[in-house]
């Protein structure tokens, strides 16, 4: 499996562009420059018309520097859960404005600190003009200042179904949450009797919801191999220069088994995201299982490489100003983002008919 010369250049770009702005300040010139935030989106609504590879080149990059930009929530969820209703008159008006980033989407969608569809309360019904009434509370939903496009799956009498609510409207309320991982902000947003706006058809949201989870997935596994790698390049270079008994710490055969232990943990976990990206692109049919698989890896890979970058950074490795806390914390926050990894071991052993304890 390889990147196209373009997808590797995109790389180039987006690393040299991160190195050059910090946090906030980079979501700008990383959309006008590089066009990130419509990578995905067709080219008739004003995209690059990119899939699943060119979104996995851009979370890597992102995962390594744990940029905090809305790249997750809007080019991936809200942009996907658009394209899925298939909802030409929305995808229209809203996705040109999602591609330029002069606006930014979220996707408020867990309940019950479940991701899956069956899980979903929320209860849209019949309102005035057409619109519906929707009541319930969204868990975990990515944050960023000024959302301008919020879209929320609820459940009518068809079932669950897709609804975009303006989020200034009345009935809207969103609400800061504290996380562990101060660098992915998430907020809970409350609805009650808040008006919304129908995206494709009544009853078919479940489906919009299962594929975007598995798109979710695919992008969060390559932000997580990212950061991952990252881990690794830091200890390494730690490694090579922290002298212990008059030598480097790195020349101890018992630091070199734990840090090609933990080589293989990212290697085996970039097999496993790219093998969900070439699913998403070329093989949909096989995506759902890649995405598992995917998440289920790469969440492990991640949380077990970052905890050897503290145990191997030593004192410094537990302070704050070190980075090392903060690639642990954005590791067990992915671990449970989109779901935990027995979760998605689960789903794949109902896929193959087989059962967990």
């Amino acid at each position: 499996m390889r990147f196209t010369q373009e997808q590797e250049e995109l790389r180039s770009a987006v690393r040299s562009l991160l190195s050059q702005h910090q946090s906030a300040s980079a979501w700008a010139p990383l959309t006008a420059q590089i066009g990130a935030a419509g990578l995905a989106v067709p080219e008739e609504y004003g995209g690059a018309g990119g899939g699943a590879r060119d979104i996995h080149v851009l979370m890597e990059e992102l995962g390594r520097t744990l940029s905090p930009l809305p790249c997750l929530g809007s080019a991936v969820l809200t942009v996907g859960a658009l394209l899925a209703s298939g909802d030409k008159e929305a995808c229209g008006r809203l996705l040109p404005g999602l591609a330029e980033g002069t606006s930014v989407g979220t996707l408020a969608w867990a309940e019950q600190g479940s991701w899956d569809h069956e899980a979903i309360r929320a209860e849209a019904v019949p309102g005035p003009g057409g619109r519906h009434l929707i009541t319930g509370t969204k868990e975990y939903v990515l944050d960023w200042p000024g959302v301008d496009v919020l879209l929320v799956p609820a459940r009518t009498a068809h079932g669950v179904s897709l609804f975009e609510v303006a989020p200034d409207t009345a009935g809207v309320r969103r609400e800061q949450v504290v996380t562990m991982d101060g660098t992915r902000a998430q907020a809970r947003w409350v609805l009650e009797a808040a008006e919304g706006r129908l995206l494709g058809a009544d009853g078919d949201g479940g489906r919009y919801v299962d594929h975007v989870r598995d798109l979710a997935c695919t992008a969060l596994a390559a932000e997580q191999v990212g950061a991952a790698e990252r881990c690794l390049e830091l200890t390494v270079e730690y490694a090579k220069d922290r002298v212990q008994f008059g030598r480097p710490i790195g020349s101890f055969q018992a630091v070199k088994h734990r840090l090609a232990d933990a080589y293989v943990l990212v290697e085996s976990a970039r097999s496993a995201a790219l093998g969900a990206a070439f699913a998403a692109d070329e093989d949909p049919g096989a995506l759902p299982r890649a995405a598992a698989v995917a998440k289920s890896v790469c969440s492990e890979a991640f949380s077990a490489v970052a905890g050897e970058m503290i145990q191997l950074h030593g004192g410094i490795g537990i302070t704050w100003e070190h980075d090392a806390h903060r690639y642990f914390k954005r590791a067990h926050g992915s671990g449970e983002l989109f779901g935990p990894p027995a979760r998605h071991r689960a789903r794949l052993a109902a896929g193959l008919g087989l059962t967990t304890h």
